[in-house]
C-alpha cells in the first residue's frame, strides 16, 4: 500500500467524512487510524505495530517535534494576548470607533480585507489577529462568521506567497538547490501567481458587487437583516472595561507585527551577521537591505514567532498594569483564558499533523512525485496547468503547502534548468499549493482562519470551497495560456496571460450575479 494510490487514501476519507459529517474531531481520528492499519499491514507488524505507528510514531512523535511545539506555543500565546485586548477594554474602543468611521457592511469587509493584506508576515499571526479585531465590527454589520472565515482565509496565505519578506517566502527559497538565489527565484515567479492575485481581486470584487453564491449565499441572507441594525452588540464581561482606548488594541497589535519580524530574522541570523564581519565594510554590508532579506530567507518561523509574541506579550503588560487599565491578576487570569480559546485550534491541528505522518510513512509524496515526473516530458506547454492540479491536490489531501514547495518545487527546479516555463512551473507550483491549503479542512491555516473567526470549521471549509474552485479554474485556463505564451517571453507571456486571467474571472463573476439575481 506504500508509493501508491492507497497512501492518499487516510486523507481522502477524512476530509470526506468531515464534509459529510461536519465534524471534523472523529474524521481526523478516523483517518489517522485508516493510515495506521494500511502501514501496520504492509509492515506486517499486528496490533503492536499499529498502536505504537499511531500513537508513538504518530502523534507523540508531532507533539514533540520542536516546529510543532512552537507553533501550539505562539497560538497560546496570541490567544492570551486577544483575551487581554479584550479584557482591557481595547477591542470595546475600537469598535466604538469604527461605529464612527465604518458606516456599511461594505466598508466592514473592506477594512477586514485591507487588514489582512498588511500582516503579510505570517499567515498564522494573520488569521488570528485580522479575526480578533475585525469580528466585532463585522458581527454589528451583519457579515455573518463564515464570510469573515473566508475574507481571513483568502487574505492568509494569498497574501504570504506573493510577499518577498515573509515565512512562506522564507520556506520556498529553503527547497531552492543550494547556490541559487532561492528569494530572487521566488521573486521573479510572483507575477505568475494567478491563483494569489486573483483570489485577492475576487474578494474585492465580490464585495462592492455585492451579492454571494453557493453555500455562502444561504450564511449572509440570514443576517442581511442585521445590516441596518442600530442596536448596539452585546459586550462580554472582558468588553466593559472603562478605561479602554483605541491605543490599548493598536499598540499590542504593532509590537506583534514589529517583534514577530525582529524574532524571524533574529532566528535567521541578521543580528549575529552584523558582527560577524572581519572589518568596519563587511559590518556594513551585512546590515543592508539585502542581507535582512537573506536572514528572513534563513529563518526559523516557529521560533521567531514565539520570540516575538512573547516580548509583545511582556511588553503589553507593561503598557496596561502601570496605567490601571488592568490589574497584575486580571492579566494573569488571561493566560488561561487564552489557551481555553485555543484548545479547539490546537486539537486538530495535532490530527492533522497526525494523518500527515501516516500518509507520509506510507509514501504519499514520493507517489505524487512519480506522477509529476511521468508527466513533464510529454506535455511541455500544459505542465504548469498540470503542475497546478496535482500541487492542489496534493495540499488538499495532506493539508500542508509546504509541504508540497518540497516536493514539487525541486522537481520543477530540475525539470527546467533555466528559462520561462521554469518560472512559470514554479509559480503553478506555488499557487496550486495555496488553493489546496485554501481548501483542506485538514490544513493548519484552514482550521486558524477558523478559530479567528470564531466559526464552525466545516462551515468555514464548505462555504468557501465554491469561491475557491471558481478561482482555480480560472487559474487552471490561464495557466495554459502561459504555458504557450512562454515563448514569445516572459514579460509578454505574463501580460497576455493577465489579460485573459482578469477577463475570464470577471466574465464569470458577471455571469454569477446575473444567475444569482434571476
Amino acid at each position: 500500500m506504500t508509493n501508491s494510490f492507497w497512501s492518499l487514501v487516510p486523507a481522502i476519507v477524512a476530509i470526506v467524512l468531515a464534509l459529510c459529517t461536519k465534524e471534523v474531531y472523529s474524521s481526523l481520528f478516523i483517518g489517522i487510524v485508516i493510515g495506521g492499519i494500511f502501514y501496520a499491514i504492509d509492515a506486517a507488524s499486528g496490533f503492536a505495530g499499529f498502536f505504537n505507528h499511531v500513537f508513538k510514531d504518530g502523534m507523540i512523535s508531532q507533539l514533540s517535534d520542536s516546529w510543532n511545539v512552537g507553533i501550539l506555543v505562539f497560538l497560546v500565546v496570541l490567544g492570551t494576548m486577544v483575551a487581554l485586548m479584550n479584557r482591557a477594554g481595547g477591542s470595546a474602543a475600537f469598535g466604538n470607533w469604527a461605529k464612527k468611521h465604518i458606516k456599511t457592511k461594505v466598508g466592514a469587509q473592506v477594512a477586514t480585507i485591507c487588514l489582512g493584506i498588511l500582516i503579510f508576515i505570517d499567515d498564522y499571526f494573520n488569521c488570528l489577529t485580522v479575526g480578533s479585531v475585525m469580528k466585532p465590527v463585522t458581527d454589528k454589520y451583519g457579515v455573518s462568521k463564515s464570510k469573515l472565515a473566508y475574507l481571513i482565509d483568502a487574505t492568509a496565505a494569498p497574501v504570504c506567497i506573493i510577499a518577498p519578506i515573509s515565512s512562506w517566502a522564507a520556506a520556498v527559497s529553503g527547497f531552492v538547490s543550494e547556490g541559487e538565489n532561492g528569494i530572487a527565484l521566488f521573486c521573479k515567479a510572483i507575477p505568475f501567481n494567478f491563483y494569489a492575485f486573483f483570489t485577492l481581486i475576487m474578494m474585492f470584487a465580490m464585495v462592492f458587487m455585492r451579492f454571494e453564491y453557493g453555500t455562502m449565499s444561504a450564511y449572509e441572507k440570514a443576517l442581511d437583516s442585521m445590516a441596518n441594525d442600530d442596536s448596539e452588540p452585546e459586550s462580554s464581561e472582558e468588553d466593559n472595561a472603562k478605561n479602554g482606548k483605541v491605543i490599548d488594541l493598536v499598540l499590542p497589535i504593532v509590537l506583534l507585527i514589529v517583534f514577530c519580524v525582529l524574532g524571524m530574522i533574529y532566528t535567521g541570523g541578521f543580528f549575529s551577521a552584523q558582527v560577524a564581519g572581519e572589518n568596519e565594510g563587511e559590518m556594513v554590508a551585512n546590515g543592508s537591505y539585502l542581507n535582512f532579506i537573506e536572514a528572513f530567507a534563513g529563518s526559523d518561523a516557529s521560533v521567531g514567532l514565539v520570540l516575538g509574541s512573547f516580548a509583545a506579550f511582556i511588553l503589553t503588560l507593561l503598557f496596561y498594569i502601570p496605567r490601571r487599565v488592568l490589574s497584575f491578576k486580571a492579566s494573569m487570569l488571561c493566560i488561561p483564558d487564552g489557551f481555553k480559546a485555543m484548545v479547539p485550534a490546537i486539537l486538530i491541528l495535532t490530527l492533522a499533523w497526525t494523518l500527515k505522518a501516516m500518509t507520509d510513512s506510507l509514501g504519499a509524496a514520493s507517489y505524487v512525485a512519480g506522477l509529476v515526473e511521468g508527466s513533464a516530458k510529454g506535455f511541455q506547454n500544459f505542465l504548469p496547468a498540470i503542475i497546478f492540479v496535482i500541487a492542489l491536490f496534493l495540499a488538499f489531501a495532506t493539508g500542508t503547502s509546504w509541504g508540497t514547495f518540497g516536493i514539487l518545487i525541486p522537481i520543477c527546479i530540475a525539470a527546467f534548468p533555466e528559462g520561462g516555463l521554469r518560472i512559470i512551473s514554479i509559480s503553478a507550483c506555488m499557487a496550486g499549493a495555496v488553493c489546496g491549503d485554501h481548501i483542506s479542512p485538514i490544513s493548519d491555516t484552514t482550521i486558524m482562519a477558523s478559530a479567528g473567526a470564531q466559526c464552525d470549521h466545516v462551515n468555514h471549509v464548505a462555504t468557501q470551497m465554491p469561491y475557491a474552485f471558481s478561482v482555480a479554474a480560472v487559474s487552471f485556463v490561464t495557466y495554459i495560456v502561459a504555458g504557450f505564451t512562454q515563448s514569445m517571453g516572459i514579460v509578454a507571456s505574463a501580460l497576455i496571460s493577465w489579460v485573459v486571467g482578469l477577463a475570464g474571472l470577471f466574465c464569470f463573476l458577471f455571469f454569477m450575479k446575473k444567475k444569482v439575481t434571476k
